[in-house]
C-alpha cells in the first residue's frame, strides 16, 4: 500500500472517529436536557432549605420545589420579606409547611452554623440550596473596593456557604441520603479571568472546588453534592430587569435548575442556552477573550461612578436645601 493512500485512510479514520463522538455528544446533551427524567426531590427527604430565598432565583427554586410537595425552611436576612415571601408558597401551594429563619451572613462562622442547626433540627432534611450570595454593585479594581464590601463578598459567597453546608450535611449523613446545590457563577468556569470583579469571581471559584470535593467525598454515603452554573439571569443582582433566550427569567431558570438535581454532574450549566453560550466562548483564544472582558467591565466601571457622582451631588445638593 502506497504511503499517500496510507495517509488518506488514517485521517478519514480520525475523521470519522471525531464525528462520531461529535454525534454521540450531540445525542447525549439532547437526552440530558430534554428528555432525561426528574429525579424524586422527595426522595432525599421531605424538607428543603433554601438560602437567599427571597428573591431571584432562590425564590423561583422555593415556587419549584413546594410545587413537588417539598416542605420549605427559608433562610434570609430580612425576616419581612421571609414573611411575605412563605406567606405567597402558602396561598399557592397548599398542603406544604413553610418556615422562615431570619439569620445575619455576615456573623462569625460557628454563630451561623449554631443558628442553621438550631432550625433545622428535627428536620428530615433531604436538599439544601446555597444560594444566597454577594456581588460588588458594579465593577471596580480591588483597591477600590471597600473594606465592608469585601467583608460581605466573602463572608457570604464562603464562610457562610461553608458553615451552613457543614451543619446541614451531619444530618444527612446519617441519613445516607440528600443533595446539596451550590450555586456558582460563570465568572469562575466559563472564562480564563474576571477582571474587576476580582473577589467575587474568585469566591465562586472557591465554591466550585468545595462542590467537586465533597462530591466525591460524600457520593458514597448517598449525599450528592452539585455546584450549578448560570450565567446571566435577569435578577437584582444583575441589574437586568428584561428576560430573554440568553437571559433567562428566575423561573425559567429555576425550572432548568431543578432538573439536574441528583443528577451525576459536580459541575453543571442547567441552562441549555447557558451551556451553548459557554460552548461557544471556549472556542475563543483566552488572550483575546480576557481583552473583550476586560474593556467591557472599564465601560461598566466607568457608568457605574457617573451614577455614584450623580447620586453624591443629589444628595448634597438635598441637604444645602435643608
Amino acid at each position: 500500500m502506497e504511503i499517500e493512500t496510507l495517509i488518506v485512510l488514517i485521517a478519514v479514520c480520525f475523521g470519522v472517529i471525531n464525528l462520531s463522538k461529535f454525534l454521540l455528544k450531540i445525542l447525549v446533551s439532547t437526552w440530558t436536557v430534554f428528555i432525561r427524567p426528574e429525579k424524586d426531590l422527595k426522595s432525599y427527604g421531605s424538607w428543603a432549605a433554601i438560602t437567599g430565598s427571597t428573591d431571584g432565583i432562590g425564590k423561583a427554586l422555593a415556587f419549584e420545589m413546594a410545587a413537588r410537595g417539598l416542605n420549605l425552611l427559608l433562610i434570609g436576612r430580612n425576616s419581612s420579606k421571609l414573611e411575605a415571601t412563605s406567606r405567597e408558597i402558602r396561598q399557592k401551594h397548599g398542603g406544604i409547611s413553610v418556615r422562615s429563619a431570619a439569620i445575619d451572613f455576615s456573623a462569625g462562622g460557628e454563630e451561623i452554623a449554631r443558628a442553621v442547626e438550631g432550625e433545622i433540627r428535627g428536620l428530615d432534611l433531604g436538599i439544601l440550596i446555597n444560594n444566597a450570595g454577594s456581588a460588588y454593585p458594579y465593577a471596580r479594581f480591588l483597591h477600590e473596593v471597600d473594606n465592608d464590601l469585601m467583608e460581605s463578598v466573602v463572608g457570604v459567597n464562603v464562610a457562610a456557604t461553608t458553615w451552613v453546608t457543614k451543619a446541614a450535611v451531619a444530618g444527612m449523613l446519617e441519613r445516607k441520603r440528600g443533595a446539596i446545590v451550590n450555586v456558582g457563577s460563570g465568572s469562575s468556569a466559563c472564562v480564563s479571568s474576571y477582571p474587576l470583579y476580582t473577589v467575587y469571581a474568585a469566591t465562586k471559584a472557591y465554591v466550585a472546588m468545595l462542590s467537586k470535593s465533597m462530591s466525591l467525598e460524600y457520593k458514597q454515603h448517598g449525599i450528592d453534592v452539585q455546584c450549578q452554573i448560570p450565567l446571566l439571569v435577569a435578577t437584582k443582582m444583575s441589574s437586568i430587569k428584561k428576560s430573554s433566550v440568553f437571559i433567562p427569567s428566575p423561573e425559567t431558570y429555576s425550572k432548568a435548575s431543578i432538573r439536574w438535581i441528583g443528577h451525576n454532574h459536580p459541575i453543571c450549566i442547567p441552562y441549555w442556552p447557558h451551556a451553548l453560550q459557554a460552548f461557544i466562548i471556549s472556542f475563543l483564544p483566552h488572550p483575546l477573550l480576557d481583552s473583550l472582558i476586560f474593556r467591557y467591565f472599564l465601560g461598566m466601571r466607568a457608568r457605574g461612578q457617573r451614577k455614584d457622582s450623580r447620586l453624591l451631588q443629589n444628595k448634597l445638593h438635598s441637604t444645602k436645601l435643608n
